[in-house]
């Protein structure tokens, strides 16, 4: 089999623990590179922003000098350049790293925080503002928490490890608690486990729960309840997207604040009052790199719990 040669290195750094972009030009008849890249982001919000980078000499060749608008065309060839960026909503919390050493590090990510760069959430995320402010730029995520969710994360520090700790996710390795805060149904008998089939369709807000073989698995425990509220632990046995949040919906018991289950609502990106109260409290596994057995617990509470006062435990209940 023929070997794939190698991608040249970027002649670019992070800028604010985010990659620059890497493009490769295509075959074709352009009479020079300006021409291409106008041409591939024409009609978008990027057509005037390329016209600006190609101008003020931002685009850049893998021998690190900036491509003219007028140079020879090179099929093949890659280039680097820097998005123009919007200004994104500073998400106002700290974001603490509970553990790091050579190989891990594990952060408690607050609501709010993407885990990775998407769609208008960039420099705001918790990979890209770990990597700027610990200079640790090959810094990647083992495994992703959705943006609303609190709790742990964990990164990989070194690009070899990568696939070791995505593996311990993949293949169900790591032992994940997560506590929820949800309206209290006396007549809904817990513990019990959940299974169902969730399909999510890319750029549809919310997941559906379909017929057919199931691929989603949740066990479901009340804590304590008080004043109409229950307190959950939830431990999923698979990771489907919004796993959690389908399920506790299905219960008839959706998760506090959350916008999308059981009602898709907008509000603005920078409205941090209403906080989905779910939190990912602990991970526990054996380390595939060093062989220490790992856990690790969130030092972060749900406020509408802690807002409310007394409680009072539940009864003991049988498993469903």
């Amino acid at each position: 089999m023929r070997r794939r040669a190698p991608l040249p290195p970027s002649p670019l750094p992070q800028r604010l623990g985010i990659d620059p972009v890497r493009l490769r030009l295509p075959e074709g008849e352009w009479p020079d590179p300006g021409t291409y890249l106008r041409h591939r982001y024409e009609g978008g919000a990027g057509a005037g922003a390329m016209a600006r980078l190609l101008e003020r000499g931002e685009v850049y060749g893998a021998d690190g000098t900036p491509v003219r608008p007028g140079d020879p065309y090179t099929a093949g060839a890659f280039v680097w350049f820097h998005r123009e960026l919007p200004a994104e909503p500073v998400v106002p919390f700290p974001l603490p790293v509970l553990y790091r050493d050579d190989h891990l590090l594990v952060a408690d990510k607050p609501h709010f925080l993407a885990t990775t760069p998407r769609g208008s959430h960039v420099i705001q995320t918790a990979l890209a503002l770990l990597r700027h402010r610990l200079g640790l730029p090959e810094l990647s995520p083992a495994h992703r928490l959705d943006r609303l969710t609190a709790g742990l994360v964990m990164f990989s520090v070194r690009p070899a490890d990568r696939g070791a700790y995505q593996g311990l996710f993949q293949d169900r390795r790591v032992r994940k608690e997560y506590e929820a805060v949800a309206p209290y149904d006396p007549a809904l008998a817990l513990p019990r486990t959940v299974r169902s089939r969730i399909e999510k369709t890319r750029g549809v807000m919310a997941a559906e729960e379909l017929p057919g073989e199931p691929n989603a698995e949740s066990r479901v425990e009340l804590l304590a309840h008080r004043a109409g509220l229950g307190r959950y632990r939830l431990t999923p046995a698979t990771g489907r997207t919004h796993q959690l949040r389908v399920h506790m919906n299905a219960l008839g018991v959706p998760i506090l604040g959350d916008p999308v289950y059981p009602a898709v609502l907008d509000p603005a990106p920078d409205d941090y009052r209403r906080p989905l109260q779910l939190l990912a409290r602990t991970l526990e596994f054996t380390d595939p790199v060093t062989g220490l057995a790992h856990r690790f617990a969130s030092s972060r509470t749900l406020q509408a719990w802690e807002d409310l006062p007394g409680w009072e435990a539940p009864p003991p209940q049988q498993d469903r």
